[in-house]
């Protein structure tokens, strides 16, 4: 049973990470880490922040 527990949670972990479900979890690792003198974002400014940096300009190929 613990190995069908452990299995589900890596496999949780997974679909979070390539839905970008844990996009704001990332982000504040790599906050914390890297400017750890700056205060981050709240979920809702990152959210906003990430809404305008992928759909704020011309997305399209042609």
């Amino acid at each position: 049973m613990a190995r069908l527990w452990k299995f589900a949670g890596r496999f949780w972990r997974w679909l979070r990470a390539i839905s970008g479900d844990d996009a704001y979890e990332r982000y504040l690792a790599h906050h914390h880490h890297h400017h750890p003198d700056v205060p981050p974002l709240d979920r809702g400014g990152f959210f906003r922040r990430e809404q305008e940096r992928r759909w704020g300009k011309i997305n399209r190929c042609c």
